[in-house]
């Protein structure tokens, strides 16, 4: 790809780097090698994060963050003007040498210029080019990559080094410890199998596997595998999970809006086995290497598929998918026709493969 500036970066005038993160869980989650190959490239300057405060517990951990700086607009225009106004005195008292711009959004290009951000560095895109001191121009191949491969993309064209392309999450001590104290008080034990289940996906009803699926492939997991099944899910998700748990005969551990996204990572990271919509929750078990099963219907899974060697996905190829809708014009086919048995079957030979350990049934 093509950079278009007029200056050329030195790494040792760079001291203080801003990073504006993406939005959304999934999202954030598939930046997360472009800020390790930044630190990488860049080892002595600092990096802050400009983030949302729900994808804090993604990036506060990392190693190759220094500090996160909370960005939160709140939902009325006067809360986001004051904001956005105290942002931009920040960042002016701050003087960053470099902003690294991942989110494509015009706002963000806007307040690091207004913050006075000696570089700026982001795709042209969103009317923005005019405020960025090198504008990487978007070519059609980098639109139909993976979305870590198009945040990479930034780091490459601006000839800074690549090493790690996986995405790889830490959990703190806290969460750890919050979390054992949850399982321990429901009477889940150390020893048992754990099956996470995420019925759930934010964007859209267009994106979710039917509730009663769920169950079934939990009921047959807790049966089959004598696993212990725990419903994952935000607090927007409530509804979703309540069905899921009181469709299942077995006795699921339903934790959806009872746990801080930190907590739900050290809970993913112990799963044995993870079923799930594509969602954020579905990047962080890849993140974490769970062996998975993500089920893919409106959404391109070139472009989003979880990045982990232990992931299998289940798709039908129809002709009106991806469609990327948030909800079905139609007869939703591409979900629909995904039956449990052909999701089950994916889960043990995926079991197989990796030599999981002989669950015995009840």
């Amino acid at each position: 790809m093509r950079v278009r500036s007029r200056n050329n970066i030195s790494p040792q005038e760079i001291k203080k780097i801003l990073v504006r993160s993406s939005n959304w869980v999934g999202d954030t989650v598939m930046m997360i090698p472009s800020l390790s190959a930044l630190k990488r490239s860049l080892p002595s300057a600092q990096i802050t994060v400009l983030a949302n405060p729900w994808v804090i517990p993604l990036l506060e951990n990392h190693r190759a963050v220094n500090r996160i700086m909370i960005i939160d607009k709140g939902n009325s225009f006067f809360s986001s003007f004051k904001e956005l106004a105290r942002i931009t005195s920040r960042l002016r008292s701050e003087r960053f040498d470099l902003a690294v711009l991942f989110q494509n959004a015009f706002e963000a290009a806007f307040l690091a210029y207004m913050g006075r951000v000696r570089y700026r560095v982001g795709y042209d895109t969103d009317g923005r080019g005019f405020l960025l001191t090198h504008k990487v121009i978007r070519d059609q191949h980098i639109l139909l990559v993976h979305q870590v491969e198009y945040f990479l993309g930034l780091i490459e064209a601006m000839n800074w080094h690549v090493e790690e392309r996986e995405p790889i999450l830490y959990v703190n001590d806290e969460d750890n410890e919050s979390t054992s104290l949850m399982l321990s008080s429901m009477g889940i034990e150390d020893d048992l199998f754990i099956f996470g289940i995420n019925p759930g996906a934010v964007y859209g009803s267009a994106k979710r596997w039917p509730e009663e699926r769920f169950a079934a492939i939990g009921d047959w997991a807790a049966k089959r595998w004598n696993a212990k099944v725990l419903i994952f899910g935000s607090l927007s998700e409530r509804e979703i999970a309540a069905k899921v748990s009181n469709l299942m005969h077995t006795n699921p551990a339903n934790l959806c809006g009872q746990t801080t996204l930190g907590q739900a990572m050290a809970l993913i990271k112990i799963c044995n086995f993870f079923l799930t919509n594509d969602s954020g929750l579905m990047h962080v078990a890849a993140a974490f290497n769970i062996p998975m099963v993500a089920i893919f219907g409106p959404t391109d899974h070139i472009v989003t598929s979880p990045v982990s060697k232990k992931a299998r996905i289940v798709r039908h190829s129809v002709d009106c998918s991806p469609c990327l809708k948030e909800v079905c014009p139609s007869d939703h086919r591409c979900m629909l026709s995904i039956e449990p048995e052909e999701v089950w079957g994916q889960m043990e030979a995926l079991k197989r493969e990796l030599k999981i350990g002989n669950i015995l049934a009840l």
